[in-house]
């Protein structure tokens, strides 16, 4: 049975630049939501919409990684029960 671990590991480089663009992007809307010509409860409107809109998004990558992952330990499973048969299997054997 094979036993290599699935690792996925993206670079520091990769995580480095998407919280930095994560970061200028969110500060990039509270400055343009603060800079707006309206009233307050407008740019509190859409402070609190791009708020919701954020914990949305994580919300989402994280249950399609965890669907991904479920799939990838459901596929390694089946895999391992192929290999057990196909050891124990004898194609010699008398039936």
């Amino acid at each position: 049975m094979s036993d290599t671990p699935v690792k996925q590991q993206s670079t520091a480089a990769f995580y480095g630049q998407a919280v930095a663009s994560f970061a200028v992007a969110l500060a990039a809307t509270a400055v343009g939501i603060f800079q707006l010509d309206a009233d307050p409860w407008v740019r509190g409107f859409l402070g609190i919409a791009v708020l919701y809109l954020v914990t949305s998004a994580f919300t989402l990558a994280k249950v399609i990684r965890d669907r991904q992952e479920a799939g990838q330990i459901v596929s390694r499973v089946d895999q391992a029960r192929l290999e057990k048969l196909l050891a124990e299997h004898d194609p010699f054997e008398k039936l």
